[in-house]
């Protein structure tokens, strides 16, 4: 089970030509503005602050990168779907994700972050394709789950486990509470077997 305990931030970059050069496995997080993406990674990583929580979600737009010792990377990447933001940020969103997703070789999985109550927006939809066609596996985490009834939120999973079947077949979903603590350790299992698969295809050197 991968232990995020120990990220430690290494750098922030604006431009894909400024990724840093592919190392160990990287799991990337990504998720609609609202959807508690920040929180999720916080609540993973035990700490109150490794992911900035914005009270003007959507204004920044980096690529962060979280160290997770000598094996693996976490990769914080900006969000999307907010509203009133110039059409520029918007297709800055598209190319700096869009590039990662399509071309990172150590990318070796993609944690998708969707609130329960507002699943597979037209945007959520837009990343779940660019990873299918990239084969990138996807964790969904249906973040919020404390804000319906268990069985309300069982419903919605069992929903939209129906609908990814169709959408992305590698793509896995659970059910995830910041609040509540819920879900993390099924997380971080998964993240782990992700980490283990990108080590077993991670490229040679020089690719």
């Amino acid at each position: 089970m991968l232990r995020l305990e120990d990220a430690v931030f290494t750098t922030s970059v604006h431009d894909p030509a400024q990724l840093p050069p592919p190392a160990a496995p990287e799991i990337a997080f990504a998720g609609r503005s609202n959807a508690g993406k920040s929180s999720a990674i916080n609540a993973l990583a035990g700490r109150r602050r490794l992911a900035f929580v914005s009270k003007t979600p959507g204004r920044t737009q980096l690529i962060n990168f979280f160290a997770l010792g000598a094996h693996a990377f976490l990769v914080d990447l900006p969000g999307y779907g907010y509203a009133g933001v110039p059409a520029e940020v918007r297709q800055h969103w598209q190319h700096l994700v869009g590039t990662y997703v399509a071309s990172r070789p150590s990318l070796a999985g993609v944690v998708v972050v969707m609130d329960v109550r507002h699943p597979l927006t037209p945007l959520d939809l837009t990343l779940l394709e660019w990873l299918r066609a990239a084969a990138r596996p996807a964790h969904v985490l249906l973040t919020k789950s404390d804000k319906l009834s268990r069985q309300a939120a069982r419903a919605t999973l069992e929903r939209v486990r129906t609908q990814l079947s169709r959408l992305h077949p590698q793509a896995s979903v659970q059910l995830f509470s910041s609040l509540k603590r819920e879900g993390i350790d099924e997380a971080a299992q998964r993240l782990g077997m992700l980490v283990a698969a990108g080590k077993n295809k991670a490229p040679a050197k020089g690719e």
